[in-house]
């Protein structure tokens, strides 16, 4: 079948689209910016179209001769993320229809309690089911609550706090009963709801065999890992707004991303029904137990073998702002800071210490600086500096590196970062790898800043006498890494 992947970009998205494609299927990407999905390593096997589910104008192409269209985006982090969502869904349950598209599948969230109050996540995600269930194509709704796998967000969570706190005061939501479920669980019910016959349109529960309270799976996590059993104190005044705060403090997960997920693990997410067996019958094995899914996806943290992560879509694509490569601002202050250094090593060998920068490399100067920096951005609700790297020696254009996002990458010649700190205007930092003769190099370095009003400014003047520390230092120790024959 032809099968329409959005979201692609995402966490499962970017797991899912291969799978189909190794089950046979041809897939298609639907992506706002086509490059975004340069780098996958299928990108060959697939087809990419542009296109944007809140412009309605740009789906009648990605949706011509479908089959199976999976809806697996959310604004999560936006400001507005539940407007956006229905309008999203709004416009491809539309677009689905005209094209004569004959299977909707669309992974949500836990069914929020009937007659109880509900966080705002958890209702625009029944919102968004209830939109495509209602749609004239046939539609299978799964609802998973935890999704435990290597870099997804919840197991991010988990893993940061129980790693980094062998004793802590939590709010009493850690009581509350959940249902995690594997992530390799969560993709094989994706790829199997491609063949569901044209009468099934409802929602299902899909979920693990182990029903654990947020409390139990720190310290099953714990014992997994390795890690002494850890002392969890629940107290009754730690609310959403404070917890999402300890939680954006302590692990990767900003705020903004944070307080959702939070807020839905104060309800009991548990499973109600498994009706998805009499279609899709569980594996001979069973499906994968939490203690299970904890070791895989630490498995392949050790082993640099993650996927895809959540960050790989936290944020809206960049506005359409001059790039720092572009020969002309078209106007307006743009401020920059230039830095060259002669290398002994070839491009070859200082293209790769290039590649290897942020995460546990470091930004090869003051670390200290970044550091503060990082936390700095972290109590303004930005995303700081710990969401690292998802693969130490390679980069891929979309993904998330410490506080830049991946603009662009001509490999053995050029990186481009694009900030995703809270600042008061855009930034970018480039480096670059160019021959010198004889063996040798030169490394370049730019970082380019377009300051938005007088805040922009000051931002910059205040920070420009540290650039020679921070900027100078990582442009000689870049060049001092790079190893020579």
């Amino acid at each position: 079948m032809r099968c329409l992947v959005t979201g692609a970009t995402g966490y499962i998205g970017g797991r899912l689209a291969p799978r189909l494609l190794a089950e046979g299927h041809q897939v298609r990407c639907l992506a706002r910016k086509a490059g975004r999905l340069r780098d996958v390593p299928w990108a060959a096997q697939a087809e990419i179209a542009e296109g944007d589910l809140r412009r309605p104008e740009t789906l009648p192409a990605a949706f011509a001769d479908v089959d199976v269209a999976y809806y697996l985006v959310h604004s999560l982090g936006q400001a507005d993320f539940e407007a956006a969502d229905r309008e999203a869904a709004t416009n491809f349950a539309e677009a689905a229809a005209a094209a004569g598209v004959r299977r909707i599948v669309y992974l949500g969230g836990p069914e929020p309690a009937a007659g109880g109050s509900t966080s705002p996540h958890l209702r625009s995600r029944a919102e968004v089911a209830r939109i495509l269930l209602a749609g004239e194509v046939p539609t299978a709704v799964l609802r998973a609550a935890v999704i435990i796998g290597s870099g997804s967000a919840s197991f991010e969570m988990l893993r940061y706090l129980t790693e980094r706190l062998p004793a802590m005061v939590t709010p009493r939501w850690v009581r509350n009963r959940i249902q995690p479920i594997a992530v390799r669980d969560v993709l094989r019910y994706l790829v199997g709801c491609a063949g569901l016959p044209p009468e099934v349109d409802r929602a299902f529960d899909i979920a693990g065999p182990d029903v654990l309270t947020f409390r139990e799976m720190m310290q099953r996590y714990a014992r997994v890992a390795g890690l002494r059993r850890r002392i969890i104190v629940p107290v009754r005044p730690l609310t959403p707004a404070l917890s999402s705060h300890w939680v954006g403090l302590i692990t990767p997960v900003p705020n903004a991303i944070a307080r959702p997920l939070v807020e839905s693990l104060i309800h009991e997410a548990v499973a109600h029904e498994h009706d998805i067996a009499r279609w899709l019958p569980d594996p001979p094995g069973g499906l994968t137990g939490f203690d299970d899914a904890v070791a895989l996806a630490l498995a392949k943290v050790r082993d640099a073998q993650v996927e895809t992560r959540w960050s790989n879509a936290s944020g809206p694509d960049a506005p359409a702002e001059p790039l720092p490569s572009d020969p002309d601002w078209s106007g307006g202050t743009a401020y920059t800071d230039v830095r060259e250094q002669e290398v002994a090593a070839p491009p070859a060998a200082l293209w790769r210490v290039i590649e290897g920068v942020g995460g546990e490399h470091g930004w090869y100067s003051f670390p200290l600086a970044w550091s503060v920096r990082g936390w700095l951005d972290r109590l303004v609700g930005g995303v700081g500096l710990r969401r690292g790297r998802r693969d130490p020696h390679r980069l891929q254009v979309g993904e998330a590196l410490d506080f830049w996002r991946v603009e662009e990458i001509v490999p053995g010649e050029l990186l481009r970062l694009r900030a995703e700190m809270r600042l008061p205007g855009r930034a970018w930092l480039e480096l670059r790898a160019e021959p010198a003769g004889e063996g040798r190099s030169r490394y370049v370095q730019r970082a380019v800043f377009l300051p938005r009003g007088l805040p922009g400014h000051l931002y910059w003047l205040s920070v420009a006498p540290f650039h020679t520390i921070i900027f100078g230092g990582m442009a000689r120790n870049i060049a001092n890494h790079a190893p020579t024959p």
